[in-house]
């Protein structure tokens, strides 16, 4: 996302600039709804419609998540006013608010719109093409369960479908649901760790292993070794208020499209630091 700020913190102007952020365009390149019309509505929608995409509102937006950025609409404990900020994640928190400022502890999201493509299949980003370098292992990382600490492995073994044994992908007692597609492997690159300040640790990202030498989101759709082990990309590691949580500073926003990836183990074997990564169809 590139962030449009708005020095104007009413409902109409930072829903704008929340918009103009997801799409990734200037301001003035939205249409100016007239004083009192409806944010989300005809003129806007109208004006998306040319782009293949429009707004669908959220039934429940306090409940909703989406792995993604969407708009919330929040209200301040004792304000008349709303204002709109970029929501991102599953669960999902603020990742954006451009007022330049995050909400104040005490607020309530009311609603919500998520910006969806008209025809799905005509929106459907084209593969992209597998790293051609060589990739390492790092360091390898498990926790039993949700919220342990993540304990350094030199070596471990990787369970075809299930994930890394004595981790709690495999036992089930994590955040989210185990033997799922993408549940199995968790991998966030050292390059991204090292720009924190400090630097990005274990128990703050959660992740399995971190690797270096190899762009991680190109994997996504690609099989490749781990070291003797064949895995496939499912999808990015977006982050999450769960991250978040981890975390002794804030980083969903620092890690969106940088949270690693979700892999699967397509076969038994062993992992071990050190280990190269390679994608098959380089």
């Amino acid at each position: 996302m590139r962030e449009v700020e708005s020095a104007d913190p009413s409902e109409a102007a930072t829903f704008a600039a929340c918009l103009a952020t997801i799409l990734e365009l200037p301001l003035d390149a939205l249409p100016q709804p007239p004083v009192g019309e409806e944010v989300a509505g005809w003129r806007v929608s109208r004006w998306l419609g040319g782009m293949g995409l429009g707004l669908v509102g959220v039934a429940d937006a306090p409940a909703f998540n989406w792995p993604g950025p969407w708009i919330g609409l929040i209200r301040v404990a004792g304000s008349q006013e709303r204002r709109a900020v970029v929501m991102y994640g599953v669960p999902s928190g603020v990742a954006f608010d451009p007022t330049g400022t995050a909400p104040e502890a005490d607020w309530a999201l009311e609603e919500g719109y998520v910006v969806a493509a008209t025809d799905i299949a005509l929106a459907r980003p084209a593969p992209s093409a597998a790293p051609v370098t060589t990739g390492r292992i790092e360091s390898i990382w498990v926790a039993p369960r949700a919220g342990a600490p993540s304990q350094p492995l030199d070596a471990a073994r990787a369970l075809a479908g299930r994930g890394l044994d004595g981790d709690r992908h495999v036992t089930g007692d994590g955040t989210f649901p185990s033997g799922l597609p993408g549940s199995a492997l968790t991998l966030i690159e050292a390059e991204v760790c090292a720009s924190f300040a400090p630097p990005l640790e274990a128990a703050e990202h959660r992740r399995n292993v971190v690797t270096s030498g190899i762009d991680l989101n190109a994997l996504v759709g690609h099989e490749f070794d781990v070291g003797d082990v064949r895995c496939r990309g499912m999808r990015l590691c977006e982050p999450c208020t769960v991250v978040d949580r981890y975390a002794t500073r804030p980083v969903l926003r620092a890690l969106v499209h940088r949270g690693g990836l979700r892999a699967d183990i397509l076969e038994d074997g062993v992992i071990r630091v050190g280990d190269a990564i390679r994608a098959l169809d380089a």
